[in-house]
């Protein structure tokens, strides 16, 4: 790997852009292509479409020879609105699938690094927090706090973003409310539609560790299939 390109790629981790890295296998200049300025006319566009939305890699043949295809996706990361007993478990169970948290609970009584050491957090109101964060198509966001003000501040920002999962703890009834003041923010059905509420895979949860369970298989399920896996 030449100089250029590893710093190139280092750059990219750090501002959480995707890249696919082709290298002819018979030697010759790399290149690097970026997920948010792929070119459709590129002559491997197809097989570059697809590093991306797998995020594999894969070896294709063009006129010149062959070449592989590296790809460099951002880490999924997890970012849960409410420093509560469900996030507390949920965090434990995302770090065991090698996603990285983030809590967000302006209630500093609550979000303190007793109840989640070793757990990115921030007290800032959510609507700052993931303007900072910027959520991407490799972030999730959970809204625990069940608390309006919060919670509706932050689906706001995940509504408006392309993260790849949304989801928000309520039953049927309130789901329904929340929805309606959505509705008179300016958001389509269509947008709404995005809201995992009740969230979680229904498997009759009823305490923390089950909620946080369902919220978790939940949100790899939604992982694997943008992926087609």
């Amino acid at each position: 790997m030449q100089k250029d390109t590893l710093k190139t790629l280092l750059v990219a981790q750090e501002e959480r852009r995707a890249l696919v890295l082709i290298t002819p296998l018979s030697g010759g200049r790399e290149e690097i292509v970026a997920e948010d300025s792929l070119d459709k006319k590129h002559p491997h566009a197809k097989e570059l479409s697809n590093c991306f939305h797998h995020g594999s890699s894969a070896t294709v043949q063009g006129e010149s020879g062959e070449f592989f295809l590296q790809a460099f996706l951002p880490a999924p990361r997890l970012i849960i609105i409410g420093a509560t007993h469900i996030a507390q478990v949920l965090v434990r169970l995302a770090r065991e699938l090698g996603v990285e948290s983030f809590i967000i609970d302006p209630r500093t009584a609550f979000a303190t690094e007793e109840r989640f050491n070793g757990v990115n957090i921030i007290t800032q109101w959510p609507g700052e927090a993931l303007s900072e964060l910027k959520l991407d198509t490799r972030s999730a966001l959970v809204c625990l706090a069940h608390v309006p003000d919060i919670d509706d501040e932050a689906l706001c920002a995940a509504l408006s973003s392309d993260c790849v999962y949304i989801g928000a703890l309520g039953s049927r009834r309130s789901h329904a409310k929340r929805v309606e003041r959505l509705k008179a923010k300016g958001f389509g059905e269509e947008q709404l539609n995005r809201i995992h509420g009740p969230v979680g895979l229904d498997i009759g949860a009823v305490s923390p560790n089950e909620i946080a369970l369902s919220i978790i298989a939940e949100l790899v399920k939604t992982l694997r299939s943008q992926a087609g896996d």
